[in-house]
């Protein structure tokens, strides 16, 4: 009875095991869940970029006024900052000598006019003398060389005059165009001089200018703006200022300079704004934003696309099967949230935006296409 009872327990125990087996192989581990993300189709498109170069504001036109003649500066008609017209009074230096020396020039000159005029009289009458035998030769060619030196003195009290009245003029330093003054480098009372001393600045400031540098290779690009008529309205330049703020005003290429320059490989470029609000002010520094419209289409890919290993970038590329392949990329230039690729991949291809970090190579996906 008890041998019945063991072999009964002993087949119920196989079974089990048996059972047990069966089930272990009806639930082995089942294939890895595809990784759902966001796809991308690459396609070449027109990039326009934006270039950003330091800019640094500069006047069109800019005199410095300074002292024509010696004296005592007795006189300031404007005040520091105003603005000014062509031809307006500026300065006063004391004319007190020059209106005396103007005067006695003016004197010289009547006297060597009259003088003339009576050498003249004398030529003449010795010369119908002499036609008549009344008076010897040798006196009609003294009364003709007093003449002729008569003649000269006139010339010679002209031009003392002539300098004698510019020099009355330059005591009154005035404006020599339409601008603003800065401010006066020198007060009432000081002894200014002739040709050095320097009383102020005056600059126009509408039209203004701001100058940049660009690197050589960009020359025939920028003379190429330079002669397109368009590039006012296509807002091609605008003008970042240090707060940030945007100079709405469009600018024109008015000049390249002339050289590059040896030692950095730059060359100057002038751009010109309007300014009749005076918002530009000579000296800012400001950053000049020039769009630049790639000649021909390239590949364009979103930005966020793109991880960076050991220094590389990759992008992942939707493969065969649904998996993924890492590939190597060179980079061009950014724009808004995408980027250029230079080299690594082909137009028409598909690649991965979202999703990236549970990815690795061969992990198959479930792929879902982003709008383009």
């Amino acid at each position: 009875m008890k041998s019945n009872f063991n072999s009964t327990a002993s087949l119920l125990i196989g079974i089990a095991l048996l059972s047990a087996c069966g089930n272990n192989k009806e639930q082995a581990p089942a294939a890895p869940a595809a990784v759902p993300v966001t796809t991308y189709k690459v396609e070449s498109e027109d990039v326009t970029i934006t270039e950003s170069y330091p800019g640094v504001v500069v006047p069109l036109n800019e005199v410095e006024l300074r002292a024509q003649v010696n004296g005592y500066l007795t006189a300031i008609f404007v005040k520091d900052g105003q603005k000014v017209s062509k031809g307006q009074k500026l300065y006063e230096i004391d004319r007190t000598n020059y209106v005396a020396a103007y005067n006695a020039a003016k004197a010289d000159l009547q006297v060597a006019k009259a003088n003339y005029n009576k050498y003249k009289k004398d030529a003449e009458r010795y010369t119908n003398l002499a036609k008549q035998e009344a008076v010897a030769k040798q006196r009609v060619d003294y009364a003709i060389t007093d003449l002729e030196n008569a003649s000269s003195q006139v010339a010679v009290a002209q031009a003392s005059l002539s300098t004698a009245e510019a020099n009355l003029k330059r005591s009154v330093i005035v404006s020599p165009l339409n601008g603003t003054i800065g401010i006066s480098q020198v007060r009432l009372g000081a002894l200014v001089s002739q040709g050095s001393t320097l009383l102020n600045t005056v600059s126009a400031n509408d039209p203004i200018a701001v100058d940049i540098a660009i690197n050589q290779q960009d020359i025939p690009r920028f003379l190429s703006l330079k002669n397109n008529t368009n590039s006012v309205k296509d807002s091609v330049f605008s003008i970042e200022l240090t707060d940030k703020s945007t100079y709405k005003m469009n600018g024109s290429i008015i000049a390249v300079d002339r050289a590059v320059d040896p030692g950095s490989g730059t060359i100057k470029v002038r751009i010109s704004y309007p300014n009749a609000g005076g918002k530009l002010l000579s000296g800012m520094t400001c950053n000049v934003k020039v769009l630049n419209k790639s000649p021909e289409k390239q590949l364009v890919i979103p930005y966020k696309a793109i991880t960076e290993q050991l220094g590389e970038n990759l992008v992942y590329v939707l493969g065969d099967s649904s998996k993924v392949q890492q590939r190597l990329v060179k980079l061009g230039n950014t724009f808004s949230d995408k980027i250029v690729i230079l080299k690594g991949l082909n137009s028409g291809e598909t690649i991965i935006t979202d999703g990236l970090q549970n990815l690795r190579p061969g992990t198959v996906v479930k792929a879902q296409q982003a709008k383009q």
